[in-house]
């Protein structure tokens, strides 16, 4: 069993990440997204994601960079995760398999921000 640091939110998503819960989740995710905030959104029950989900989790990572917080998603399986990788966000979210790695990449050795790989809002292309 992993303990997760109490400095660490852990935000366990729906299991449907589809037009009708994206907006929610993404309201839920963003309200967490305070200055210096580490985040683990942990997707283990996540069994669709649509593009809509997608869109949402990208829209999160934008909000953590504006915000100066840190966002690890994990535990990603099955549809879900092929959705991400067949989308590309994969490469473009920091995914960890499991809730141990996500811990250790939000301690400060892991300095690297996974939206800097994004488009800039607003940016063409």
């Amino acid at each position: 069993m992993t303990v997760v640091p109490k400095d660490i939110t852990t935000i366990t998503l729906p299991e449907r990440m589809d037009s009708v819960t994206a907006s929610s989740v993404e309201q839920t995710l963003q309200a967490a997204l305070t200055r210096g905030a580490k985040i683990i959104v942990d997707g283990s029950a996540v069994v669709y994601m649509s593009a809509a989900g997608v869109r949402a989790l990208a829209s999160v990572l934008h909000g953590a960079e504006e915000a100066g917080a840190r966002v690890v998603f994990c535990r990603f399986s099955g549809p879900a995760a092929d959705c991400l990788d067949v989308s590309g966000f994969s490469q473009l979210l920091d995914v960890a398999e499991n809730l141990e790695d996500a811990t250790a990449r939000l301690e400060p050795r892991f300095g690297t921000s996974a939206s800097r790989r994004l488009h800039p809002r607003g940016a063409a292309g």
